[in-house]
């Protein structure tokens, strides 16, 4: 008698499942919907007159736990200004393939220059393609 019970609830669970519609999107043309604290590609913010915020402390990857960031700082001079800041970052590289989107360079930095963007597309078709650099992750001016 139990095996028959069991039987007809396996039967029920999948008759219920047939006449459910599937939840699959048809991703090129239907974007699915990215909830609002997903953390995608980085991202290097500007200020409003167009200067870099990232003043290459190099917190962030000093925090960075799989060490994908690199940056590397030099000086600000007055012919030649990219920051508000004394320095700003000459090489800064994020590494795609070591990150694991923790979101802790977003955390510690004081400029809020590093933020963890939107963008999930992050195939690419070579391993040198995945190392991004200041000017793939910077927001372009306005």
């Amino acid at each position: 008698m139990d095996a028959i019970f069991q039987m007809v609830r396996g039967l029920w669970v999948t008759c219920k499942r047939l006449v459910w519609r599937p939840v699959t999107v048809q991703y090129p043309e239907q974007r699915p919907y990215i909830y609002p604290r997903f953390r995608g590609r980085h991202v290097l913010g500007r200020h409003e007159d167009g200067l870099e915020k990232c003043v290459a402390c190099g917190l962030c990857a000093a925090a960075c736990p799989t060490g994908a960031i690199y940056v590397e700082g030099a000086e600000n001079t007055e012919t030649e200004r990219y920051s508000h800041g004394e320095r700003y970052a000459r090489l800064y590289q994020v590494n795609l393939l070591r990150c694991i989107f923790c979101g802790f360079c977003q955390e510690v930095c004081p400029t809020g220059a590093v933020t963890l963007g939107s963008e999930f597309e992050l195939a690419r078709y070579s391993r040198a393609d995945a190392i991004l650099s200041k000017e793939q992750l910077l927001v372009p001016k306005a």
